[in-house]
């Protein structure tokens, strides 16, 4: 049983190392976008003889608006192509339920499309819709659907049904990581020796079998209503008091500002100290007495003061790990904590129900000893190594140029060479016992260990190391670079090459970016290229994926240099700006950083408010397409892109 632990926790640190690194299954809306929306058409006669109505209705996925025909940015597109002996009587009508927002003709659940013909005699009339769908943070790709109405009968066209956006898996892969933190606890040494005297307890202590499993799940659904609960408490008073933008800003905050940054960064540190052995992080006896007390009543209340002397008396370990999830789930969406906690919660609790509804295996549970504290040490290194993210993205946001490529690299490059060392018993720390010899399935975690960090040290060199794209500094913060002309490095192009000193941003693969759209123009319009406008951010994750996983690509690479002139909108960029710069809203507000005011363009011009998401202009600065958002669909991007050349 104790091998099998091990085994356990080296797939945990392997899952650690690859899920700290979010990616997309597919785009966030599915495989299909053509699936957004749920067309259907009839034609009706109307009092004029040989007059009908073309009645064409699109039901919109849960979660997800589009656009009005008569909104200027981004329209719904209906096309009626009639044959012979049938035209067309006036314009389409939208006769959807229009809300306006943020000056966008926004549709829920359902636009409807009016169409008047005349036909002398029965003919057909094609049907084409263009149409994107967008939910809070995302928009889609252009969805397309074609069908024809045989004017003079009333049919029904039902050709697709609507595909709602699929869950991120990086947020998936947020849960799997709350859910292996969770299981971790039980090998750690404040909790692996109540779990038999827990059991136990319910066992000996109840009237009958059945009675003690009722109270041993009850005991385990309380421990996940004391770590869940209070997260739920404090976010929702938040969305009550201040509504949705409130609570959007104040997670903007803290993934992006300095200040929750530099916290979280010292947090996780002293988190590590406390794995390490330098001091324990308990609560007040006070309070774990007074709870232990209350545990001795009778029913339920007993059950519930049992399972509040767990979570206190193992706070020592447990502390960490849940300011650890917390703290890396609040760059997510406002249900990211919740969910993640629940996640935790659960499979911390699950272990206890599962031994008491099963004693015996309570006989197969190894013997406490030191191995219990070479968990804690691992969970330390890996503390550390994630700790440096929250440093990285202050530094990258307020360009204090700290903690450039090569020296997050070498930070983590030291700190796995460390675990692998302690692995095979190199290193000892404060509370570990003798290693007497090296057990086989912890040579296989060392060699794991080593294994990555041999993948890590071409990276000091420049190597793309793409598993690890979205967590490291982009490359063109690394001082020394091994020069790969096949990707286009230093070589920029000619609508690149006329700007003036200053103007231009260095991004990934050697291309050159203006830092603003009005600047980028000015350059296509002397080029007579269209823009391709990045909207993206310093502490974005999915941002450094896809320029590492898709504009890597030779094709995508080759368009972007050749054929577009770049422009890089960072909307979370903390840098101040001259006065002549600022931006005041509708509200009254002054914009007074290059985030903000970045942040304030994409919404009024582009619609959208997340990154990454990508738009492509015409010289006099029109949007060619629409909006195109995370998805690491090569060939999809390179149609994007030659998309916008044909128009």
């Amino acid at each position: 049983m104790k091998k099998t632990i091990i085994s356990i926790l080296a797939i945990f640190v392997a899952s650690i190392i690859c899920f700290n690194v979010p990616s997309y299954a597919q785009g966030p809306f599915g495989s299909d976008p053509d699936k957004t929306i749920s067309w259907s058409a009839q034609t009706n006669a109307t009092a004029n003889e040989g007059e009908y109505e073309i009645i064409l209705k699109g039901s919109i996925s849960g979660g997800l608006h589009t656009y009005s025909l008569k909104d200027q940015t981004s329209p719904t597109v209906v096309t009626f192509e009639p044959s012979k002996g049938i035209t067309l009587v006036g314009e389409t009508e939208d006769l959807s339920e229009v809300i306006e927002e943020n000056g966008l003709m926004v549709v829920y659940d359902e636009i409807v499309v009016r169409q008047l013909v005349k036909a002398d005699e029965g003919g057909k009339v094609g049907i084409v819709a263009e149409w994107i769908c967008c939910s809070d943070t995302y928009c889609s790709p252009l969805g397309s659907w074609e069908s024809e109405v045989t004017v003079g009968d009333v049919v029904t066209v039902q050709e697709t049904q609507p595909e709602g956006p699929e869950s991120k898996s990086s947020t998936w892969a947020l849960i799997l990581e709350a859910i292996l933190w969770g299981f971790a606890m039980l090998l750690t040494p404040c909790v692996f020796p109540m779990v038999p005297m827990t059991v136990s307890f319910f066992i000996k202590g109840s009237s009958s079998p059945t009675a003690g499993r009722f109270k041993a799940a009850m005991y385990g659904l309380f421990i996940v209503l004391l770590y869940t609960v209070p997260i739920t408490l404090i976010i929702a008073i938040t969305r009550l008091l201040g509504g949705d933008a409130v609570t959007a800003d104040i997670f903007n905050w803290l993934a992006t500002h300095w200040l929750p940054n530099i916290i979280f960064f010292i947090v996780f540190m002293v988190f590590a100290a406390s794995f390490f052995g330098a001091f324990e992080i308990t609560l007040p006896s006070s309070l774990v007495n007074k709870s232990d007390a209350n545990s001795d009543k009778k029913g339920l209340a007993g059950v519930f003061f049992m399972a509040l002397t767990l979570v206190l008396v193992s706070f020592s370990c447990t502390g960490p790990i849940v300011g650890t999830v917390l703290i890396k789930s609040t760059s997510g969406e406002f249900w990211a904590p919740m969910v993640t906690m629940l996640a935790f919660s659960l499979a911390f609790a699950l272990p206890f129900t599962i031994l008491a509804l099963f004693p015996s295996l309570l006989k197969k549970l190894p013997k406490s000893g030191g191995w219990l504290n070479s968990v804690k040490v691992v969970l330390g290194f890996i503390e550390v190594a994630l700790g440096f993210k929250f440093l990285s993205t202050a530094d990258q946001t307020y360009h204090w140029g700290l903690l450039d490529r090569e020296v997050y690299l070498a930070i983590w490059i030291v700190c796995f060479t460390l675990m692998g060392l302690y692995l095979l018993g190199k290193l000892r720390f404060a509370n570990d016992t003798p290693l007497e010899y090296i057990p086989v399935k912890r040579l296989a975690m060392a060699i794991g260990v080593f294994s990555f960090v041999v993948y890590m040290i071409p990276g000091m060199f420049g190597a793309p190391l793409k598993a690890l794209s979205g967590y490291l500094p982009p490359i063109e913060t690394q001082d020394f670079r091994i020069p790969n002309l096949a990707e286009g490095e230093v070589i920029p192009t000619s609508s690149q090459s006329i700007a003036t000193e200053g103007e231009l941003l260095e991004l990934p693969h050697g291309l050159l970016a203006y830092d603003n759209i009005e600047k980028a123009l000015e350059a296509a319009q002397v080029c007579g290229k269209p823009v391709f406008v990045d909207i993206t951010g310093h502490g974005c994750v999915n941002c450094r994926e896809m320029e590492a996983r898709v504009w890597s690509d030779p094709k995508v690479l080759s368009i972007l240099k050749d054929e577009y002139v770049m422009c890089a909108l960072y909307t979370d960029d903390k840098m101040k700006l001259p006065e002549d710069k600022w931006i005041t809203t509708e509200s009254g507000k002054v914009l007074k950083d290059v985030g903000r005011v970045n942040s304030h363009i994409v919404r009024e011009r582009f619609g959208v408010n997340a990154q990454p998401n990508y738009a492509l202009l015409s010289p006099a600065g029109e949007l060619i397409v629409p909006v195109r958002g995370y998805d690491l669909d090569i060939d999809g991007f390179v149609k994007f892109l030659e998309s916008g050349l044909g128009k």
